[in-house]
């Protein structure tokens, strides 16, 4: 359903029950999956991809293509999961040749003001607070909260479960399961809040403290760090993949905090 208010091209492939509000602008080669409403005033532009009973609230532009000068017009794509709320005046831009598209998961919240950057990757149940912007291919990890005005240097990785401060200047990777914070950003514990609502065992959470205590308080660097751990703590799935992401890291970790 939508109403004669809203410009509907007639290239894009809308489901059924889409509610798409007046004054809604779609583009050509865009998607949008059933159970999906579009509030007033959305921009949808071409290249756009929209799961399943999503929410699109007032203000919104998706698929705008991106603010990078090296931008060349070639083709590339906005991609948005399954029940995802975009709140009013997010920007999504699409992506460039270096991924081709920027891609936002399943049950993500990104709250008002949100910016998303080119090639972008938002794991599914992240959510997003008011106004955080991100610089161009952002990766950010499964169930990660970032905080309101929370700004992300291009090219940061962040880590699944991890918990970023409000206002917080993230430059350096952040691993995954950690809270975040202060200035410069910061390592301030384990999101031990966050692991247990998700049915993380003490046990567990008892691991993931340990392998962050040879990481940040046993006076190590990253490698020395990681050959501990390899060489002493038992192999986990948590384990690996905290190994895996300092080992992957492009731009370094964030540090511990000292006074």
């Amino acid at each position: 359903m939508h109403q004669p208010l809203a410009y509907i091209h007639p290239q894009s492939k809308i489901a059924k029950n889409v509610v798409i509000e007046p004054f809604v602008t779609i583009e050509k080669d865009v998607e949008i999956g059933e159970g999906t409403w579009i509030g007033p005033n959305v921009t949808i532009m071409e290249g756009t991809r929209i799961g399943k009973n999503c929410r699109v609230f007032p203000g919104a532009v998706i698929g705008a293509v991106p603010q990078d000068l090296k931008f060349n017009n070639e083709y590339s794509t906005a991609e948005i999961g399954n029940n995802v709320t975009i709140r009013e005046c997010v920007t999504i831009n699409r992506g460039t040749e270096d991924r081709n598209k920027t891609t936002i998961g399943n049950n993500v919240l990104l709250m008002a003001y949100v910016h998303i950057a080119h090639d972008c990757s938002i794991g599914n149940n992240a959510i997003l607070a008011n106004s955080t912007n991100l610089g161009g291919h952002v990766d950010i990890g499964e169930f990660a909260i970032l905080g309101g005005g929370t700004l992300v240097h291009q090219f940061v990785s962040i880590g699944n479960h991890v918990m970023v401060s409000g206002g917080a200047l993230v430059n350096k990777d952040i691993p995954p399961f950690v809270k975040a914070g202060r200035d410069p950003i910061s390592y301030i514990g384990i999101n031990s809040i966050g692991l247990r609502r998700r049915q993380f065992l003490p046990e567990k959470i008892q691991e993931i403290q340990e392998l962050y205590r040879i990481i940040y308080l046993k006076s190590l660097n990253n490698t020395q760090a990681v050959n501990f751990i390899e060489a002493e703590v038992k192999a986990s799935k948590e384990r690996d993949e905290i190994i895996s992401f300092i080992q992957d890291s492009k731009r370094g970790i964030m540090k511990g905090y000292f006074k």
